[in-house]
């Protein structure tokens, strides 16, 4: 999973999103799928192909989140945030 961002609820709880690799699942328009080639690959931790799937969020309480993997850029990252908030406010398809 990936860590989106903490709730502003003064609790412990974090927006997250699931990661697969079942890349056939991804949604075109909202999930973002990082491959080996990927320039940003090395520093997420994976081991193979997989799609960050926006389309699939829960909110978790930070004590069941134990370690860390790897990570995504800064920019990435705004970039998802972006990307799923885009998709919120776009007229169903």
């Amino acid at each position: 999973m990936l860590l989106l961002r903490q709730m502003d609820d003064g609790q412990d709880d974090w927006l997250v999103c699931m990661v697969s690799s079942r890349l056939h699942r991804a949604h075109p328009r909202l999930d973002w799928v990082l491959r080996p080639e990927d320039a940003e690959f090395a520093a997420s931790g994976l081991k193979v192909a997989s799609v960050f799937r926006l389309s699939r969020l829960a909110v978790l309480e930070g004590s069941l989140l134990l370690g860390q993997l790897g990570e995504v850029s800064d920019s990435r990252l705004r970039d998802l945030r972006q990307r799923l908030a885009n998709w919120l406010l776009s007229a169903p398809e």
